[in-house]
């Protein structure tokens, strides 16, 4: 499905726009599911749902959880008690791309900004440092009452996230947050993350576990924390942390030509150091360190474990099913649209820094690793 090169979400918001617009669905009358917009126009259910909520957002439908979307009868706009005209209550979110987590902030966020009477409205910077900051300029001055945004990075933008701060301007931070500047974010606990990680892999006996990350460590606060908190594990059961076993900046090194040499690479290097067990930054590369590591001939977990972060929907379904740590990202969406909405309604409202449970998922690809296992290792 695709009109005049129109992302498809397009297409399907024009098409139920028209139909609401000549009168073929009437107010209060139930528009289709999620499923059936998407089966009926060959795309995912992403797209669909990305479709429904920007129809939400230019308030020509409303939403009932459990029960679908409905045609809102049009209404004149009128000054709210707090000072913001309905025409503004847009807070824009910006997100890195579109996956199903993605979908899930979204989720999070627009069901309680429903309740309070905001639209919400999804930009995708798409890992793009100019998109971003094209974006980050362009939605204050749209009119936009605030910025829910998942940073590509917290080390980029810095200057214009200065600005938006001293401007007081509202926005969130979800993900990630920047350090040293007071602006509100709501993350999962990655520390924690991090740590629960390493010590069920040091109650297990391993003693040189590996912590591997695509990206530098200092290029995401998440990615940081998860190290921080491998890090600290290892000092409380007194294992002293070994730089040789800390992997990191190299995704500018692979692509999909070389991956299988570049992982099998490291693999072998870190086992000639002695590694039993790796600790992974995110749940793919993890997928791809264990689907290379078995090529290899490798048991995992019986000669090597791997453990990722994110329980991302791959981690289930790979050969041998991934540990992994569980984000909870409907009630991180949720509770950062209440945060910028008590930002933009409250004179008294003080920047936040607030953390969401994570839950260790444990499933087949971590163990425990015995002295036959250690010795079979040198022989693969």
């Amino acid at each position: 499905m695709q009109s005049d090169n129109k992302p498809l979400y397009m297409v399907i918001l024009e098409d139920l726009k028209e139909k609401i617009k000549s009168g073929e669905y009437l107010p209060d009358q139930q528009l289709p599911t999620e499923v059936e917009l998407a089966e009926k126009s060959g795309v995912s259910r992403i797209t669909s749902k990305r479709a429904l909520i920007e129809l939400e957002r230019e308030g020509l439908i409303y939403r009932k959880r459990g029960s679908g979307s409905f045609v809102k009868k049009q209404e004149i706009y009128i000054e709210s008690d707090t000072g913001t005209s309905n025409a503004n209550r847009i807070i824009s979110m910006i997100l890195p791309y579109m996956a199903t987590h993605e979908s899930d902030y979204i989720t999070g966020a627009s069901d309680y900004l429903d309740d309070k009477g905001y639209y919400l409205s999804i930009h995708n910077s798409n890992w793009s440092r100019d998109k971003e900051k094209e974006l980050l300029v362009r939605i204050p001055k749209n009119g936009s009452s605030g910025i829910i945004l998942y940073p590509i990075s917290t080390i980029s933008n810095i200057d214009l996230i200065n600005a938006i701060y001293w401007n007081d301007y509202p926005i969130v931070t979800i993900d990630q947050y920047f350090e040293g500047i007071p602006i509100t974010s709501v993350t999962s606990n990655n520390f924690e993350g991090g740590y629960e990680i390493a010590k069920q892999l040091l109650e297990f006996g391993h003693e040189r576990i590996a912590f591997v990350s695509s990206i530098s460590i200092e290029f995401r606060s998440s990615v940081r924390d998860r190290y921080q908190g491998y890090c600290n594990a290892l000092k409380d059961y007194k294992i002293p942390i070994d730089p040789d076993l800390i992997v990191s900046d190299f995704y500018r090194q692979v692509d999909e030509t070389n991956s299988k040499t570049f992982y099998k690479t490291m693999i072998a290097s870190l086992i000639q150091a002695g590694v039993t067990a790796i600790q992974v930054e995110h749940d793919h590369l993890a997928v791809e360190l264990l689907k290379n590591a078995i090529e290899m001939g490798l048991q995992v977990p019986g000669q090597l474990s791997i453990a990722g972060f994110d329980d991302h929907i791959i981690a289930q379904h790979v050969e041998v099913p991934l540990t992994t740590v569980a984000q909870d990202y409907n009630e991180i969406g949720r509770k950062a649209a209440e945060l910028i909405v008590n930002r933009i309604e409250r004179a008294d409202f003080s920047p936040q820094k607030l953390q969401v449970p994570i839950r260790v998922v444990e499933r087949e690809s971590i163990g425990v690793q015995t002295a036959d296992d250690q010795a079979s290792v040198k022989s693969v």
